[in-house]
């Protein structure tokens, strides 16, 4: 059970810590590149450990992080604040070591990016040393766009303390009672950045000497880049000297990287039926790869087989339904799309009724990466750049 702490202003909300966050936020310390990224991490981390047990334990147990723990890091390592999801409720943690509660100041990032914005806002003070966070306030997106100040220096929005609602309890009455609540209010679209533009804002943003990447370029620009998860896992792992995690060529030789091992991806080998079955198809890959994705309750599985010889260009990807003998719904979608987005001729199978499989056939050059995308939307979805 969270402990909640008793003095303090009434209607703030206190919680521990618990023992096992702070072993983890010491050991996470280390995912970053710089002490400015390792500090963000840390605090975030403290107060994710703290507030998601509170979410799970008085809203819901299917509360979670978006899009999934495995890439917070890439997140924490460019910008601070937390995105929690109840339902189709958004939450943004914005933790803070400061003892002034005069006004809560969000990151541009998660107020302007529509794939990040958020519902409800929380307030986080973060007291490291003492084991306990401070949830002492709250408000919501469209708060935030009518009475929030922008600050161009460092690109946050900022809301005085007598403009948020402070008695975090009314959060769950209002939910309750209020679930017509408008809590977001439309903004405009962020444009894709260019391929070769974006190759250049990663080779340029990912010398770890520039603490701040978030502030260097034009806030579109960068709105633009980070909002591709291929793109922000790059900047990521370029910031750190990690070299390419994501090249399917490398799985292939040398089996899943553990990066994207985290995230599900893993490998088959296939079991030739005799000595001679080789003979009947020269072209039976012996490698496949494999993810497994959660779509509306389901399990199902994407794999990527190559075609023909070794050193073919042509690659598949199929969707199947793990469950035995069930099928993919109508109305599924399997797409793939080039590395900034764009579509291509035969890219996309559409399942017009319940089908066995979904499947797509691309040629690709070498060193040409691929997005996949699947409607549904599968859970813990993060854009990712598979490279061939």
């Amino acid at each position: 059970m969270t402990t909640v702490f008793t003095f303090a202003n009434p209607t703030d909300l206190i919680l521990e810590i618990p023992t096992a966050t702070q072993n983890q936020a010491d050991i996470q310390s280390q995912s970053f590149s710089n002490p400015t990224s390792r500090y963000q991490g840390y605090i975030n981390e403290l107060c994710l450990g703290a507030v998601l047990v509170w979410l799970q334990e008085d809203f819901t147990p299917q509360a979670k992080v978006w899009p999934t723990t495995t890439v917070l890091s890439s997140f924490w390592e460019l910008v601070n604040g937390t995105p929690i999801t109840l339902d189709a409720t958004r939450f943004i943690l914005i933790p803070s070591e400061t003892i002034d509660l005069r006004e809560l100041r969000v990151p541009q990032e998660w107020v302007d990016i529509p794939s990040w914005v958020g519902d409800y806002y929380l307030a986080v003070q973060v007291e490291a040393d003492e084991g306990y966070v401070r949830i002492w306030g709250y408000c919501t997106h469209a708060q935030l766009k009518a009475r929030g100040n922008y600050d161009a220096s460092d690109r946050t929005y900022s809301l005085d303390a007598d403009n948020i609602i402070n008695d975090i309890g009314i959060l769950a009455v209002a939910r309750q009672l209020c679930p017509e609540e408008v809590t977001r209010i439309p903004i405009e679209e962020i444009a894709t950045v260019p391929q070769t533009q974006a190759q250049n804002l990663i080779t340029r943003l990912g010398n770890p000497e520039i603490l701040t990447p978030r502030v260097a370029i034009p806030f579109e620009l960068w709105a633009g880049l980070i909002q591709h998860g291929g793109w922000r896992k790059s900047l990521y792992q370029r910031r750190l000297g990690i070299s390419e995690q994501w090249s399917v060529l490398e799985w292939l030789q040398s089996g899943v990287s553990q990066v994207a091992e985290a995230v599900g991806w893993g490998s088959l080998g296939l079991q030739l039926s005799s000595a001679g079955a080789r003979s009947v198809d020269q072209s039976q890959p012996e490698m496949i790869i494999s993810r497994q994705l959660a779509i509306a309750g389901q399990s199902y599985e994407l794999l990527i087989t190559p075609q023909g010889q070794p050193d073919t260009t042509v690659w598949r990807f199929e969707l199947r339904n793990l469950s035995v003998g069930a099928a993919i719904p109508g109305g599924f979608k399997l797409r793939l799309l080039t590395e900034d987005l764009q579509p291509f001729p035969n890219n996309e199978d559409i399942a017009l009724n319940a089908v066995e499989q979904l499947y797509v056939e691309v040629a690709l050059e070498p060193g040409e990466g691929i997005v996949w995308e699947i409607e549904p939307l599968p859970e813990n979805y993060d854009r990712e750049i598979l490279k061939f």
